[in-house]
């Protein structure tokens, strides 16, 4: 990425290496923004928000959860998690119980009709990212994803 000065609109750098680096985290935002897009247009089909869909994806995958185990791999907060799943619970989706070991701790798991409407969509949805994905071949995506993962948890190693 090459800034534009205010004043003079020419471009201004900022050293080769930290140019190269904004350009990959510019191309990484537009790309995601592109992505998120195409799954939050599909998800809207089904009259769901993105983050209800989530919850209710992480549970159809992973089976009941800790309320707080959801905000953790949705990387949302805790207080989020708990009005979407009221949300869904009152749709009838999912149902929140107490845990008989620790009172403080609350476990979501899917309803029948949780399970069905996610049986349901969810092949949809993974129809539509695939459709996007394969704007990529096969080799180049499993490269963006090694790649990407090697990133991540390069900077999560180093406190990011």
């Amino acid at each position: 990425m090459t800034a534009r000065t205010p004043s003079s609109g020419a471009p201004r750098s900022y050293g080769a290496v930290t140019d190269r680096a904004l350009k990959l985290w510019v191309a990484l935002a537009r790309c995601a923004a592109s992505v998120h897009r195409v799954s939050a247009r599909d998800i809207q089909r089904y009259g769901l928000t993105q983050p209800q869909f989530a919850v209710l994806e992480v549970l159809y995958h992973k089976g009941p959860l800790p309320l707080c185990a959801i905000g953790a791999k949705l990387l949302v907060t805790s207080g989020n998690i708990t009005y979407v799943a009221g949300e869904l619970e009152k749709a009838g989706y999912l149902r929140r119980e107490r845990s008989a070991e620790d009172r403080r701790v609350i476990r979501a798991r899917l309803t029948a009709k949780g399970s069905a409407l996610m049986a349901r969509i969810f092949p949809e949805h993974a129809a539509s990212i695939a459709r996007a994905a394969a704007l990529l071949s096969p080799r180049e995506q499993a490269a963006l994803e090694r790649l990407l993962a090697k990133w991540g948890k390069a900077v999560q190693a180093r406190g990011g």
